[in-house]
Formats: structure tokens, sequence, C-alpha cells
């Protein structure tokens, strides 16, 4: 069989299977709508342009490296009749949801409440299955409620806040303070001294730290023990265990300075071995479809589940509806899954179906960004270099093209050098060689992504 007629073999099947799903009738293809800007979605349109099932990809309102995959759309990602718009009008079978304002704002149930929508698969959860992440408090509750492994806790509110004085004085150090809304990734703080902690509770509840976000503050026990990431597609019923990673939130080497929204990540995680992962299923994953499933709660989606990996037993830090950035820029290149077949089968129920393909080598990446980050920074810095990188994958997340069609920065998180290695050290000195050839005013990252696995 020649490798033309092979392939010819293999789009026959997956359009059997699109049609079998009676989610594209008017098209032999399928047209996605994928929502996003940062590194994760120039990974997702990566992986989506692979496939054999796409036949027109729009990203919206995506950067300068998601433009190379598909069509961008200048649209924000919370602009519901926006969005309406461009799915009627571009034929839209599929929409993939990156980022999770619009899931806790609620577009699932908004295009579920559309007779013209409904037909169209939403890769998300619904919005009370969206405040797993837009809620701490909701979170923890729902732990505690379904007995999933996490730190104690207490929930405080500014009519609280002497009871939330008073309840750092019975923790011991360090003290873990988490705002209960979304405060883009910076609304976790960890110290070690209680008067900061008590200023910083003071902060967040009296002062409006972060805004809406921080109306209520949860305060919980600081768990001592090495992070993890696991990301579990679901259909609300069955799922699917995607690559594991370990990445990097403080903007310092040596994880000092405050948090970011990821430095760099690694996936294959050494330590994450089967006797580990037995556990995360047993008494992670399946009390957490369960409770969804009990709590009616519909959920067809991605489920980021941040683990501490505790004297070998995991704990949740947090759950996200949504895959984490920048760990999927590390995650999917491990897939060999089509991602189309995979998001199908997560809209249709079948997901049980899938055989999961992992790429055995591992997947190092390293996030450069703009000085000041994460605080302020510049933008519109010229970006050279990408063209010497050589074995390496460049997503890009905070860039844009400008009128000259010349590459600048436009945002903290810049972009992600990705690199395959059969060890992790090989894969690490690929991203860092390739790293140092790329330039921009004010460019940083960490040297250190991975090196507390070898």
């Amino acid at each position: 069989m020649t490798q033309d007629t092979q392939r010819t073999l293999e789009i026959a099947s997956l359009q059997k299977f699109v049609l079998f799903l009676g989610l594209n009738t008017n098209n032999q293809f399928m047209n996605i709508l994928l929502l996003g800007s940062g590194g994760r979605e120039h990974a997702f349109a990566w992986k989506l342009k692979q496939s054999p099932l796409v036949d027109k990809l729009y990203i919206a309102p995506g950067n300068a490296g998601t433009a190379s995959c598909g069509e961008t759309i200048n649209c924000s990602p919370v602009d519901f009749d926006k969005i309406t718009q461009i799915v009627k009008e571009k034929e839209i079978g599929l929409v993939l949801v990156g980022p999770e304002d619009p899931l806790v704002q609620g577009i699932y149930d908004y295009f579920q409440s559309q007779d013209d929508l409904k037909n169209i698969p939403v890769i998300g959860p619904s919005q009370k299955g969206a405040q797993l992440e837009g809620s701490k408090d909701f979170a923890k509750a729902f732990m505690r409620k379904y007995h999933i492994p996490t730190a104690a806790y207490r929930t405080f509110t500014k009519e609280t806040l002497n009871e939330g004085l008073s309840f750092i004085d019975s923790l011991k150090p360090s003290y873990v303070l988490k705002a209960d809304g979304l405060a883009a990734g910076k609304g976790v703080v960890i110290l070690n001294n209680a008067d900061d902690a008590k200023t910083e509770l003071e902060q967040m509840l009296a002062c409006s730290k972060f805004g809406k976000a921080s109306e209520k503050v949860v305060i919980e026990e600081f768990l001592k023990g090495i992070e993890l990431s696991v990301f579990v597609l679901t259909d609300g019923e069955h799922y699917q265990v995607l690559p594991v990673a370990k990445d990097y939130k403080k903007i310092g080497e040596n994880d000092t300075g405050p948090n970011t929204g990821g430095m760099g990540a690694v996936s294959g995680v050494p330590f994450a071995d089967d006797a580990f992962m037995e556990k995360v299923h047993e008494k992670i994953i399946q009390p957490t479809i369960r409770g969804l499933q009990q709590e009616k709660i519909t959920y067809k989606g991605f489920i980021f589940i941040g683990l501490m990996n505790v004297g070998g037993n995991p704990y949740v830090i947090e759950y996200n509806v949504r895959m984490g950035d920048p760990e999927t820029e590390s995650v999917l290149p491990r897939i060999k899954n089509d991602l189309v077949e995979m998001l199908l089968a997560t809209a249709n129920g079948t997901l049980n179906e899938i055989k999961m393909e992992i790429d055995e080598r591992y997947a190092v990446t390293v996030m450069m960004v703009s000085r000041g980050y994460p605080g302020t920074y510049e933008k519109g810095k010229k970006i050279t270099g990408l063209n010497a990188v050589e074995n390496s994958i460049i997503f890009h997340a905070g860039t844009a093209l400008d009128s000259e069609g010349i590459l600048n920065t436009n945002g903290g998180r810049v972009l992600g050098v990705m690199s395959y290695g059969a060890t992790l050290t090989e894969a690490r000195e690929k991203s860092y060689k390739n790293a140092a050839l790329i330039d921009f005013d004010g460019k940083y990252f960490r040297h250190d992504i991975g090196k507390d696995l070898m």
C-alpha cells in the first residue's frame, strides 16, 4: 500500500466518523472556532491544523503565531453576540474554548439557550461546572463533599476579616491566601510571615486588591511537597488522562518572586509513576467525575487538576476548567491522537472509545517574557532570531505584527520554546539553546525549568 493510499483511507475513515456523529451534515470537513489569544491557543491551533477533519480553522482573537494555522478574527472571547455572528457566517461546526473567562461567564449555557446554536458542540463545562475554577470556595466545598483530598481551609469576607486574622494565628507557616474569583493567575499568595499574611488579607478584603475576585478569600493549610498538573478530558461520563506536566509559576529561579501565569513547563514527570497515578485516578479523578454527575453538572471538556505530591499521596491544590498555560505547549505535542476526533467524541459521549497514544519523549517549554512582568512592562519590542531556531517549536503568546508586518512583543509572556528529547536533559538543552538565539529588548527567561526533576 502506498503512503498516498494509506492517507486516503485514513481521511475516509475519519470523515465517516464525523458523519456518524451527526455533527457535520453540511460539509465533508468541519469548520472550527478556537477562542483565545495565548500560547495555549497557538498550541491548540497547531494541533488542530494537523487534523484531516478540519476544513477551516478560525481563531478569535488569536496572535501572530495562530495566524499561521488559520484565520484570525478580531473578537473578544466573551463577546457572545459577535461569536454568534461568526459561528453563523463561517458555518462553524465546533467551538473550542481556550481561556476560563468565557466558560465562567456561561458560553456553554448561552449556546444551549439558542435554538440555532444548541446543536453546535462547545468544548467546555456549563457555567455551574466552571465554578470549579471561578470560585475557590465552591471548589473547596465540592472537594470536601466528595472526599477529595485537599488542604484544610476556611473562607472569609470583608465582614469576617477579624476572624480571618485570628485564623492566621492558628496556623503554622507558610500561609496560603487565595482570592475566590478569577485573578489572571495572580490571586494566590504564599507567605512565610504571619504579619505579612495578615497585611495581605487586609489588602485583599478591605482594599479590594484583586477587585471582585477577592470579595472572598480562602485561607488554607500549606502543603509541603512537589506540584504537578494532571489534565483530564471528559464527556461527562467517561474520561481520558492526558500527559501530566509540571509548571513553574514564580518569576525568579529556584521558585522565587511573585507568581506569574507560568514561566515554563515539563511533560513527562518522573515522579508521576504508575503507582502514584493510580492514586490520582482513585482518589481524585473518579470522585471528581462522580461528584459532577451527582451535582447534575454538565461537563464536556478539560479539567486541569493542580496537585501536590505529599509523601507519595496526591492532594488537590486547585481545579481549572480548561487546559493550563504554558503546560498545554508541552502536553499537546506529546499526544499522537487526532485532537478533533477526541473533541468530537467528547461532545458525543463516546470518549471511552478513544485509545490514547502518547509520545514517550519528554517535552520542555521555556517561556520568554517581557522585562517587568508580571508587573508593568512595555509592548512593541521587535522580535528577532526566530529564523535561526532549529529542533524546537515556537508557540506565540504575546505577539503581534505591526503595520509593516514586523513581529513585535504584545504581552508579558511573549514566546514559548518547546523541544522534544529522549531525555529531560536533551529536551532542556534544545529549548535553552534556541531561547538564546531569539532576542527582543528586555527579554527574560528562567534558566532552571525542569532542573529540579533531573
